[in-house]
């Protein structure tokens, strides 16, 4: 794994950690309170008037709170379950040192699946009038898709269109460009180089290894300046001590925002 697979896994790995303890936790907590709830004989009501009706409702409160406290904590593990199992699956970041290899593969294979679409609408053009079987027949011999692959493509759907719809080609074109744009803009990213600009209070540094654009300030920031920080999509990051954001071209755009702001208040 290259480090940033190495930091997802480790990510994955904590979230996985927390989920087991939160869940262990929830067992522990339910347990107890089933073992305090053992004591009370099946069908005891509390003894209104009697001297121990006020120690008998608090023990009982102490009974529904355990086992609110462990659906809580059942709560908790689901949720670091469901983060664990969603790292990893939100594309290919551009943080990733092998961005661009995915990016070029995916490309490739968009590419080839609307050749391939393109090519089976087009053998349905051709045997249009020979009919489904003829069509089926003639997807198979191509090597395209396989007959029963093959006959879904020949059934009419609710317009009654066969093979790939244009919607599928264009999204699928679409996705095409738009990851030829992205690898564009890596591949820009790729070329910078790291640079720095120091200010009355403040430092502005963009790092390419990091991919990241960063606020640094000699103290804790006034609030409309932390305001404008948030607002162009910078974020504290206390591992950094900076403001920071991805290394992106609107991120640049963002970071003349907060500078003119910054330099504007410099001057007041």
């Amino acid at each position: 794994m290259n480090p940033y697979e190495t930091k997802q896994a480790a990510r994955k790995a904590r979230y996985e950690a927390r989920a087991g303890q939160a869940h262990a936790q929830s067992d522990a907590v339910a347990a107890q309170a089933s073992r305090m709830a053992d004591v009370i004989p099946m069908g005891q009501p509390i003894l209104v008037g009697h001297h121990s009706e006020r120690s008998d409702r608090r023990y009982r409160e102490r009974i529904s709170r355990g086992f609110e406290k462990s659906f809580d904590l059942q709560k908790k593990a689901e949720h670091y379950a469901d983060k664990a199992a969603a790292v990893g699956k939100g594309g290919i970041s551009s943080d990733d040192p092998a961005a661009i290899d995915k990016l070029q593969a995916k490309l490739a294979s968009l590419q080839a699946i609307q050749e391939t679409m393109k090519a089976i609408n087009a053998i349905l053009r051709r045997h249009a009038k020979a009919g489904a079987d003829a069509q089926v027949a003639a997807l198979v011999d191509s090597g395209l898709t396989y007959e029963a692959r093959a006959r879904e493509l020949v059934t009419p759907d609710y317009v009654g269109r066969i093979g790939f719809a244009p919607f599928q080609l264009q999204n699928n074109n679409a996705n095409i460009h738009r990851i030829t744009a992205r690898i564009k803009e890596l591949e820009r990213a790729a070329e910078r180089t790291e640079t720095e600009q120091a200010a009355d209070g403040y430092t502005y540094r963009e790092d390419p290894q990091e991919n990241r654009a960063l606020f640094l300030f000699d103290g804790k920031p006034a609030k409309d300046t932390r305001d404008v920080l948030k607002r162009c999509g910078f974020r504290w990051s206390p591992t950094r001590s900076a403001w920071v954001r991805q290394l992106t071209g609107n991120a640049q755009w963002a970071a003349k925002d907060v500078i003119r702001h910054l330099d504007a208040l410099n001057q007041a």
